[in-house]
């Protein structure tokens, strides 16, 4: 910034000082929330959005040398109209589009995205971004069947998602209890599965399912696993779960960024599509 020091006063300088300051300053006698200023709009989060600040990042995997893995993306409106075929031709074979957020927010590229990935051939399913802290499990499970996390078995679908991972909007475990976020989840998955017969696929971090629900080994013999770290190796998973059936293990990947494999060949999604 540059000063023209010709007629200044030091009560000048004092008030421009201040002009400075007032933009960032609240309510008479409040202090600056350098928080709520950084909060990103309601719907807008994705799948993965937490990792990078509270888990980091420590590598790329290498090629699978002891498994056969499939390569796979996950979308939102974030990513727009998604160039499909560009994956398809890259080796993508399957995917997973946001389809809502509490009961508030349904994915405007929704369409385009779910059938997209369709059309080019891929085995695709849909996710729910879980916001605990705004309704209750079974209402986000509602919402999420009606609109885009449905279940047909009919070689191409694959099972729902419950995305439970940190809070971008707040509180890192939305304000509840290790035993009341349990019951949230419990809540949600009764539902999915009442509603679709399937069960739902949980999305999580090893960190963030440690410090909020207390490391819940409760899940691991009937909801399969996507775990989310960045790095070379996937790490330790979450009590409950002794492999994992997905890994997003970038946000920096060719054409969307969030990048995932599957642990098993494509016959293994298809497996999973069929219940």
């Amino acid at each position: 910034m540059r000063v023209h020091r010709s007629g200044t006063t030091l009560a000048g300088a004092a008030l421009a000082a201040l002009a400075l300051l007032l933009p960032l300053a609240g309510p008479a006698g409040a202090a600056p929330d350098a928080d709520v200023r950084k909060a990103p709009a309601r719907g807008t989060a994705s799948m993965g959005m937490g990792v990078l600040a509270h888990d980091g990042r420590d590598g790329t995997p290498g090629a699978p040398t002891r498994a056969v893995q499939t390569e796979g993306v996950d979308v939102s409106s974030h990513q727009g109209n998604v160039a499909w075929s560009t994956l398809w031709n890259s080796g993508v074979r399957w995917a997973y589009v946001k389809a809502t957020e509490g009961t508030y927010y349904k994915n405007t590229y929704f369409t385009q995205q779910y059938n997209g990935s369709y059309d080019v051939g891929m085995i695709r399913g849909t996710y729910h971004f879980a916001t605990p802290d705004t309704t209750g499990g079974a209402a986000q499970a509602d919402y999420f069947v009606d609109n885009g996390g449905g279940w047909s078995k009919d070689g191409r679908t694959l099972p729902g998602v419950l995305d439970i991972e940190w809070n971008p909007y707040g509180a890192t475990c939305y304000g509840k209890t290790q035993a009341g976020m349990v019951a949230w989840i419990r809540d949600f998955l009764n539902r999915y599965k009442a509603r679709t017969g399937r069960d739902a696929v949980i999305y999580t971090a090893t960190s963030w399912w440690a410090q909020c629900t207390g490391n819940h080994a409760g899940f691991g013999a009937t909801n399969p696993l996507w775990v989310a770290r960045y790095a070379s190796a996937v790490g330790t998973l979450p009590a409950g779960w002794e492999y994992y059936t997905m890994w997003q293990y970038t946000s920096t990947g060719p054409t969307v960024g969030d990048h995932n494999r599957f642990n098993g060949d494509l016959s293994r999604v298809r497996a999973l599509a069929n219940g």
